[in-house]
């Protein structure tokens, strides 16, 4: 069985410290279907996240961490 994997990518308005994006990636990460995250140092703004788009839809995340009060945009669909 063949799992399709998709990426996304999301821009996060607020400057944010490194413990509010270690969160904000946990939160992600508990997600079902979440393969991967990272937020690079280099370019604290944006989250990749690669998941699995039979499990969960790219708007789901994207609820997730504004759900945490911070506003963000998906980018790169």
């Amino acid at each position: 069985m063949d799992i399709q994997l998709a990426d996304v990518t999301l821009h996060i308005d607020e400057s944010l410290s490194s413990e509010q994006r270690e969160t904000i990636e946990e939160s992600i990460r508990a997600l079902d279907g979440i393969v991967s995250v990272h937020n690079p140092d280099k370019a604290p703004h944006l989250t990749l996240v690669e998941y699995n788009p039979d499990e969960l839809k790219a708007a789901d995340i994207l609820e997730r961490v504004t759900n945490q009060g911070v506003h963000a945009k998906l980018i790169g669909l």
